[in-house]
């Protein structure tokens, strides 16, 4: 089976370097409350706003990006690894990354409608907030573990 959109193996290493540091930054930001380390800027927005004040459309804002950055490398790096060719990449490899995807969709999605259904507020847009992440999340997971238990399964049988 031909994966036409993924990637050259040796792009994983990156993703894991921007992966594993950005997600831990993140937690941390999450656990403590905090939305900023002090970094402010000028950046180019199509579309923005804040509260009370007025709507402006492709202009130049400043605003603090900290969780930007965050999310920006996290998003990248959880690509690059879940993109990238395994070193081996075989029909057993592409038919584990399908169902590891189809399952973090599934998961993704159920976790969204128990969150319609019994979270209201700012708490529920925070859970839409992570929800960008937990697909790619999942899907990491999910695949690696299945790679990791298939391989500890076949080293054992030899």
């Amino acid at each position: 089976m031909k994966t036409s959109l993924m990637i050259n193996n040796h792009w994983k290493t990156l993703g894991w370097i921007l992966l594993v540091p950005s997600f831990i930054a993140g937690c941390i930001l999450s656990i403590l409350g905090m939305d900023s380390l002090g970094i402010h800027t000028n950046v180019f927005a199509i579309a923005s706003d804040s509260f009370g004040g007025e709507e402006s459309y492709f202009n130049l804002i400043e605003t603090e990006i900290t969780l930007t950055l965050i999310g920006v490398l996290f998003i990248i790096g959880a690509l690059l690894v879940s993109f990238s060719k395994e070193k081996i990449e075989d029909e057993f490899i592409v038919q584990t990354r399908l169902n590891s995807l189809l399952w973090a969709v599934l998961i993704n999605y159920l976790l969204l409608l128990f969150a319609f259904l019994f979270f209201y507020g700012i708490i529920f847009f925070q859970i839409v907030q992570y929800s960008i992440f937990t697909v790619l999340i999942i899907f990491i997971l999910r695949f690696h573990y299945l790679l990791y238990h298939y391989n500890k399964t076949n080293t054992h049988e030899k």
